[in-house]
């Protein structure tokens, strides 16, 4: 696992390119998604690392 203040400047990187994408196409954009899941992500590992959570992935349908 990755050190926390390399994990959160990641996610950190990620809001910022998250903002930039729904700037650059509107929300309802593939990137847009695509760079959203990748930020849910990081946040999931920072919560497992953090709080000791065990966070189930979900298929969704």
């Amino acid at each position: 696992m990755r050190e926390l203040s390399i994990l959160k400047d990641e996610i950190e990187q990620g809001r910022q390119e998250l903002s930039r994408l729904v700037d650059q196409y509107g929300i309802p954009n593939v990137k847009v998604l695509e760079q959203s899941m990748a930020l849910d992500e990081l946040i999931n590992e920072y919560n497992r690392v953090t709080l000791g959570v065990n966070v189930k992935r979900y298929k969704v349908l």
